[in-house]
């Protein structure tokens, strides 16, 4: 498949079409927008541009060819899909973004994830969150979100989010794009991979303003309405635990049963509540999870 190239204009086209969006956003966004037909990653490219003194806000990118998810995993980058980073300082203010501690970082990551989502569902799209950091359309992976930091004196000093959707692209069984989805249904509300950028970086752009300016216990109930892992039974150290929701720091809430502890166990889990650090558990995909919100 040839790679097509990502039209600018019709990008900001679409983003000054959404409502809330103010002529002067979308002047900034034009202005701080790069875009290329192929790249490695467009979370390396956003940086390397950073440290080379530039001032962009965005990279876009056709396709990805060493594309990575969480945790260093490869992330199937394939022409179709939705390749954009945002850089978080450049985007708010150096005043801004240095007041979110080390230990806030998957703030960025949940509140990114709840923006995106909450935009695509205004356009007809039942996008829901899975911890900590993919976009679920029928319990399938539609997208992921990739946070990476640089720290001055435990103070984010600077903050890169990159975000994958599968819009036309190939995907694995676990995954699927926007096209397949539609056309299971009646009518789409989304007609372009432009109009698909604007919208989601709108998604991201409100998700973080609204955690910057509003603290992230203003987004928390909502997010966790769109958690599709609530309700969800895990295994944690041979104990069962059902997974009850999300603390402020991004931390997952597993609630144990009393009579789910056996003797070899209760030592080490001692709590009827726990909290469990992003990448110390694989939540699995494919499969609706008993209890979940639709």
């Amino acid at each position: 498949m040839s790679v097509a190239e990502f039209n600018k204009k019709k990008f900001i086209d679409c983003l000054s079409n959404i409502q809330g969006v103010s002529d002067k956003f979308t002047a900034s966004t034009f202005a701080n927008l790069h875009i290329f037909l192929s790249l490695p990653s467009t979370n390396q490219t956003l940086w390397q541009l950073i440290d080379s003194g530039e001032s962009p806000s965005i990279v876009i990118a056709s396709q990805q060819t060493a594309g990575r998810g969480q945790w260093g995993r490869n992330w199937e980058s394939t022409v179709g899909g939705l390749y954009m980073s945002v850089a978080i300082a450049k985007q708010y203010g150096s005043t801004i973004a240095p007041n979110i501690s080390i230990s806030q970082t998957p703030q960025l990551t949940l509140s990114s994830a709840w923006g995106i989502a909450s935009s695509l569902r205004d356009y007809g799209v039942p996008v829901q969150v899975k911890w900590p950091n993919d976009l679920i359309l029928e319990h399938k992976k539609l997208g992921g979100i990739l946070t990476e930091t640089r720290v001055n004196k435990k103070k984010i000093s600077q903050a890169v989010i990159g975000v994958g959707i599968n819009w036309t692209n190939s995907v694995p069984d676990t995954g699927i794009n926007l096209q397949s989805y539609y056309r299971k249904q009646s009518k789409s509300e989304i007609f372009s991979l432009e109009m698909l950028a604007a919208i989601v970086f709108h998604g991201l752009d409100f998700g973080i303003k609204q955690l910057l300016e509003s603290g992230i216990e203003s987004i928390l109930p909502s997010y966790q309405q769109l958690l599709i892992n609530i309700g969800q039974q895990i295994v944690v150290e041979d104990r069962i635990g059902t997974i009850v929701g999300v603390t402020t720091n991004g931390e997952l809430r597993v609630k144990f049963n009393q009579d789910s502890a056996s003797p070899l166990t209760q030592p080490q889990i001692s709590s009827s509540e726990i909290f469990l650090k992003p990448g110390t558990i694989n939540l699995g995909y494919g499969q609706p999870i008993p209890g979940s919100q639709e």
